[in-house]
């Protein structure tokens, strides 16, 4: 992806753009007839799709059309995430460790300095599923960097056909809320919508009705999956990552494919990986402070999706009853699993 321009073109669009509509029409109706209800959501309504998830109709739909016509490598890295989970940071460290010797990470001409993360790893049925367009991918190079939110069980069909490797990154279900609620009641505010309380949002979260959710069975897909083929699927806790970035970045690229060589280690590439990545560094490049990503329910300011980055920033807005109770849920889900958070 070229660091010249900080509009990048869309794909081409592939085969007709009538079938092409055709094929989204199809979807919409179907969606449109399974249940919805109010949510933690931006938009009234969040649809449950057949197979026990929740979203707002374009990206389901967007999600449903991938499923048809996606058709995956055995190369290519898909980024997979609860929203609010540390999306953002995941995709700039995967982009900056696999286009390291190309992009120099911190150099002047790196992508990041006019380009977002999420225009240089796109979501599926966020970005280029969108709006009738069927994109023709043929021609990206390989590795091709994807991102999706949603469950294992709706992931395109191709993708586990193909064998190609997922990066998934959970977080503290508590700071996953908070960060939720956050973001979904700033762009109600922008549509004039009141806020959702965040005893309300918390009600919803606990029952599953946010985006991508359940919360807790998105996790427990990609970490079973993790469990059975963790040369495919490379497993990542937010607190980790928080705690040893530097760690996380060795083992990142080891997973794609792209090790860090002795000299490598020696010249710091892990450390500036790592740095050029930071929460600190990100905010204040002009693409996050000045740029916007194309979604498919409208521009998205780059700044919106760095709130604060914080491990443990629940305890500034939940109370303590509700905190036990997500606690509650996630020793009773996560039971006998392995897996904490």
């Amino acid at each position: 992806m070229s660091s010249s321009s900080s509009t990048p073109a869309f794909p081409p669009q592939e085969g007709d753009a009538e079938t092409n509509e055709e094929l989204y029409g199809q979807f919409t109706e179907l969606a449109s007839s399974w249940p919805c209800s109010g949510g933690l959501s931006r938009a009234k309504l969040l649809y449950r799709h057949e197979k026990g998830w929740y979203s707002t109709l374009p990206p389901m739909v967007g999600a449903m059309v991938a499923d048809a016509r996606f058709a995956a490598r055995p190369s290519d890295i898909v980024v997979a995430t609860m929203p609010k989970s540390g999306t953002t940071w995941m995709k700039a460290l995967l982009y900056s460790t696999v286009h390291r010797r190309e992009h120099t990470p911190g150099g002047p001409g790196h992508p990041f300095n006019s380009l977002g993360p999420h225009d240089c790893v796109r979501h599926l049925e966020y970005q280029l599923y969108t709006r009738n367009r069927v994109p023709d991918l043929d021609g990206l190079p390989d590795p091709r960097l994807l991102a999706t939110h949603v469950p294992l069980a709706s992931l395109p069909r191709s993708v586990a056909a193909s064998g190609c490797r997922i990066v998934y990154v959970c977080r503290d279900p508590k700071d996953t809320l908070v960060s939720t609620w956050s973001f979904v009641n700033k762009f109600r505010a922008e549509d004039g919508l009141e806020p959702i309380p965040v005893e309300a949002a918390a009600g919803y979260f606990c029952d599953g009705v946010s985006a991508s959710g359940p919360y807790w069975d998105h996790v427990l897909g990609y970490w079973r999956a993790h469990l059975a083929n963790p040369e495919r699927v490379l497993f990542f806790r937010y607190e980790e990552m928080s705690r040893d970035p530097a760690a996380h970045v060795r083992r990142l690229a080891e997973f794609v494919g792209r090790p860090f060589s002795a000299e490598e280690e020696e010249d710091g590439a892990v450390d500036a990986v790592v740095k050029l990545c930071s929460f600190e560094h990100m905010t204040g490049l002009e693409a996050t402070k000045s740029g916007k990503t194309e979604l498919v329910l409208g521009a998205v300011e780059n700044s919106s999706f760095f709130r604060r980055g914080l491990v443990g920033d629940w305890e500034n807005h939940l109370s303590p009853e509700t905190a036990r109770r997500i606690d509650a849920i996630t020793e009773a889900k996560f039971r006998g699993f392995g897996l904490s958070v």
